[in-house]
């Protein structure tokens, strides 16, 4: 099948230009102007190419083949087009692409339509409306109109008020969602975000396991007192306490596993003042790990390791979870099919697991899911300098034909 490498160097252009913040990367918050052109962009070439386009109650663009009836059981595979402020370009956009590419290069070859419905997610990222997979996830039916009523972005409107422009109705949530048997599996195309496959030299490769979540929000709690007056041994600084937390926090992945890893993202620290001593400081922790086992040990240790902190510098330390995401292992029979794929085309697939949560971690009690990650170049993502080879993604278009149809494939 001719997958064509232009086309898809064409699209990753326009989609790019849809956005808030020219020349500084990709801003495009979900139901802004800058996300609708570029909905507006994909769905406009599915059209041509012979598809129906409908948007599901929670959000979510559906872009399937008029060959198909609704009634028949296709494979899904899609991603999102939203993006972190000033994000790359090929974070979700790949995902959207890919599958775009698939069944556009049947339509121009005259082959019937593969078994192939494009999806586009609304709001993967969480930057909008401060929660990530909303669109996934109310469609699954994990979150409910009422949840979403309270969810807003930067000018105060909720995920219900911004979304009623572009197919959000909430009386239809429970109506619409995801029914399994009109899906043979989900396959989500994705950047790695990491700099391992790019090092290995490995374009495209396998993931069998979304690792899990669990995120904190920390508050440590002193005593406000003047700076040059107080001797050192009768402080209870909130700051100098959470400045041994976020460096414990930093260590503790090592005790753990290989490939866990933690974050303290955001700080925050009362009275802030340069002749203070801090009375109050709050931070995040973003805690990740490939297997439940290890993201409870992570747990243990985090509440042991900050309560002993603040325990020893005399300050308060309240530590609430305020997300947790299991990890997640992917269908075999799905990736044993992207094995294959890949096989038939003279490729091997490595396997990898995806350190970054994605939409397919929402899919999978739901249908087979797998994933297939191309490479990204030194790593680097949500940032403008985010790039992947075309020659990587035009491969995965190839394997993701292959899989979903048993067809052969070859970039024109």
């Amino acid at each position: 099948m001719p997958v064509s490498n232009e086309r898809l160097a064409n699209d990753l252009a326009a989609i790019a230009a849809a956005t808030e913040t020219p020349g500084q990367g990709a801003t495009r918050p979900t139901f802004s102007d800058a996300w609708a052109k570029a909905v507006e962009h994909v769905a406009a070439a599915a059209r041509a190419c012979g598809c129906v386009v409908r948007t599901d109650a929670a959000g979510n663009v559906h872009l399937r083949p008029s060959v198909h009836d609704r009634a028949s059981s296709l494979w899904l595979s899609g991603s999102h087009l939203d993006t972190v402020p000033h994000g790359g370009d090929f974070d979700g956009v790949v995902g959207v692409l890919v599958p775009l590419e698939v069944l556009r290069a049947a339509h121009v070859d005259s082959r019937t339509a593969p078994p192939l419905e494009l999806i586009i997610f609304a709001e993967e990222e969480g930057t909008t409306f401060g929660l990530g997979m909303i669109g996934s996830r109310a469609w699954a039916g994990t979150l409910g109109a009422d949840q979403l009523a309270q969810l807003r972005n930067a000018v105060g409107q909720s995920y219900l008020e911004a979304g009623s422009r572009h197919g959000v109705r909430a009386v239809c949530l429970a109506n619409e969602r995801i029914d399994a048997t009109h899906y043979c599996g989900y396959i989500e195309v994705h950047i790695e975000q990491g700099p391992s496959m790019w090092n290995r030299q490995e374009p495209v490769a396998v993931v069998t396991t979304i690792a899990g979540r669990r995120q904190y929000h920390v508050d440590v709690t002193g005593t406000a007192n003047h700076a040059g007056s107080t001797k050192m041994a009768d402080r209870r600084d909130a700051l100098a306490a959470a400045a041994e937390m976020i460096g414990a926090v930093e260590s503790l992945p090592a005790a753990l596993a290989s490939g866990a890893v933690a974050t303290v993202g955001r700080i925050a620290c009362r009275p802030n003042a340069v002749n203070v001593i801090a009375e109050h400081v709050s931070f995040t922790i973003d805690f990740r790990g490939a297997a439940d086992d290890i993201l409870e040990q992570g747990d243990s240790a985090i509440r042991a390791q900050l309560t002993a902190i603040a325990q020893k510098r005399g300050v308060h330390a309240a530590i609430q979870l305020t997300e947790s995401i299991d990890a997640t292992e992917l269908s075999p029979t799905a990736c044993r099919r992207l094995r294959e794929a890949a096989g038939q085309l003279g490729h091997s697939l490595p396997e990898t697991v995806s350190g970054a949560l994605h939409d397919a971690a929402i899919l999978a009690p739901y249908v087979p899911t797998a994933m297939l990650f191309v490479a990204s170049r030194d790593g680097i993502s949500h940032n403008p300098a985010e790039h992947s080879r075309i020659d990587d993604i035009a491969l995965a278009a190839q394997i993701l034909y292959t899989a979903v149809s048993g067809g052969e494939g070859e970039v024109a």
